[in-house]
């Protein structure tokens, strides 16, 4: 039983909660579906985590006070994206507590602690918001400290804790409605999750590497996103959205002497007071500034009243945009393309053939209008083709059109992928609007279609009696066929749905595929029908081990 932490095992528990938290960073970052995804929070708190380390491991005393001092520093000089700021916060007010340690803290201590950071969390949000890493954090430090006085083993302790965590992690979706709707828990929550499981695997001795964490200086490996993305770095601006000109930073160090806690609190209220986005977060060494303001001068003031500054940039929004604007307008053409599907490979296959943007959706993961509005709106094209690619979705694209300003959406009736690279491929950038729409809707009915999955209840369904579990072929309307094993009710889709009219059968496999058993399945296929061209991708898509085009 431990009942106490001391100075070495802290050291081992942030190391810990650092290094389980860059290991899941991908899946993190995978979680931002909403609204539009940009895949970077779980990034954004591993970064702010290794600077915390970097601080650390640079700090030769092992008291509580330098350690402490350390990771709350280099927590916040790491801190980016909100989720990475409030993380920074909460080790902010974790550490003031911790500090005040001598030997070992006990449990009743770290849940003072956790209360401290939640507060402080708090308090460097401007407008607070349920449903995210701040409800989760919360939770767990109300909590606290009834599980404290019920165990005093730390293992006993963190395991109570973080099942209190996770319920609040699952609640977050009830808390904030875009959470429910894109069908995912809050990603800052599921990083401070990890972070606490990395706590606990440094006190039970698991292993989890964290010897080799890296730090802010060495090259990040590049994360899976949920959002596909498009091929170019445009993004649509709106001058008449930016209130405030300048985006202003800079660092607060040497405060004055007769400076006080009080007095950072003061500025974050005077920096609210002419502009937006306001970040003022730090303690009496050291001091970080963020703010979005039309009178940077009035802002230097107010921070000149504490102490000296350090590393100041201030940008010029308003002249950036108008650039950015300008660029918009001359590289403007007339004609775009919009794809969504659910897979890697289908998606790099979507933009090699010249989709100007890709978004993650299809069965289970249905993107809304406004996903689908947003999406279009990133093209630079007066008129934008949109490839549903499910049946589900071409309502959504068609309700888009009354979300979009200044963009014409043209929406193609594809109910699959294999329909959608025909529509694309049909695609003639030196032709007519009207032309393009007539011949990408004919493409699509030339293609016939097929996907390979499995069956989630027991059911009896266009002539075969189905059960859990079973391997099934169908169409977009029906059901083709049925067996155990995929490779086969795989090559009886394909002779269900086969005329003597197609020349070319395509095959996408998708998760739980192999490149080695897509290929075995090739050569079977081309021996069945010789005279066909016979290929295959990868789509990484889910659900569907095998998407089947004919040709």
């Amino acid at each position: 039983m431990q009942k106490t932490i001391n100075s070495t095992e802290f050291r081992k528990m942030v190391a810990s909660g650092a290094r389980m938290l860059e290991i899941n960073r991908a899946k993190v970052d995978a979680l931002n579906v909403f609204p539009v995804p940009d895949g970077d929070t779980g990034t954004n708190m591993s970064l702010t985590m290794q600077s915390a380390i970097k601080e650390m491991n640079a700090c030769s005393s092992n008291r509580f006070q330098e350690i402490c001092d350390a990771v709350s520093k280099g927590a916040l000089k790491g801190a980016r994206g909100n989720s990475g700021v409030i993380s920074s916060q909460i080790f902010r007010g974790i550490c003031s507590v911790l500090k005040d340690t001598k030997d070992s803290f006990d449990t009743k201590t770290f849940s003072k602690a956790l209360e401290a950071g939640t507060k402080v969390a708090y308090s460097a949000v401007s407008i607070p918001k349920e449903g995210t890493i701040l409800t989760v954090v919360r939770m767990m430090s109300e909590a606290s400290s009834k599980l404290a006085g019920k165990h005093k083993d730390f293992v006993d302790f963190l395991t109570a804790l973080i099942e209190v965590g996770d319920e609040a992690l699952a609640r977050t979706p009830e808390l904030l409605p875009v959470l429910k709707k894109a069908g995912v828990v809050d990603s800052g929550g599921v990083g401070l999750m990890t972070i606490m499981r990395g706590f606990l695997a440094a006190i039970t001795g698991e292993d989890i590497g964290t010897d080799s964490i890296p730090t802010e200086s060495q090259e990040m490996a590049k994360g899976g996103s949920a959002d596909f993305g498009d091929n170019s770095d445009i993004i649509n601006l709106d001058l008449g959205d930016i209130e405030f000109a300048y985006c202003t930073e800079f660092f607060i160090i040497h405060l004055k002497q007769m400076t006080t806690l009080a007095d950072i609190d003061r500025l974050k209220e005077k920096l609210m007071g002419i502009g937006d986005s306001v970040i003022c977060i730090g303690d009496l060494e050291l001091v970080k500034v963020h703010v979005h303001t039309n009178t940077p001068g009035v802002a230097l003031t107010y921070a000149l009243e504490l102490g000296e500054l350090d590393r100041l940039k201030i940008e010029n929004m308003l002249e950036e945009n108008r650039a950015l604007k300008a660029k918009l307008e001359a590289e403007k053409k007339e004609m775009g393309m919009l794809a969504i599907c659910a897979g890697q490979g289908l998606a790099d296959i979507f933009k090699d053939l010249m989709c100007d943007r890709v978004i993650e959706g299809g069965q289970t993961m249905n993107p809304s209008a406004q996903d689908i509005a947003d999406a279009v709106q990133k093209i630079n094209a007066s008129n934008v083709f949109v490839f549903p690619n499910n049946s589900n979705v071409i309502l959504a694209a068609e309700q888009a059109k009354d979300l979009v300003a200044n963009r014409t959406i043209h929406v193609i009736p594809t109910k699959n992928v294999p329909q959608g690279f025909a529509a694309a491929l049909a695609f003639n950038s030196d032709g007519t609007v009207p032309e393009n729409k007539t011949n990408m809707t004919h493409a699509i009915d030339n293609v016939a279609s097929g996907q390979v999955t499995y069956a989630v209840r027991n059911t009896t369904m266009n002539g075969f009696k189905l059960k859990e579990g079973d391997i099934i072929g169908l169409d977009n309307k029906r059901i083709l066929a049925k067996g155990k094993d995929i490779e086969q009710t795989t090559l009886d889709l394909i002779k269900a749905l086969k005329n003597d009219e197609h020349e070319i059968i395509s095959l996408y496999y998708g998760e739980g595929v192999t490149e080695d058993e897509a290929n075995a399945l090739v050569e079977k296929v081309s021996e069945a029908y010789p005279d066909c061209d016979v290929d295959c991708h990868f789509g990484g898509q889910p659900v569907y081990y095998y998407m089947v085009s004919l040709e």
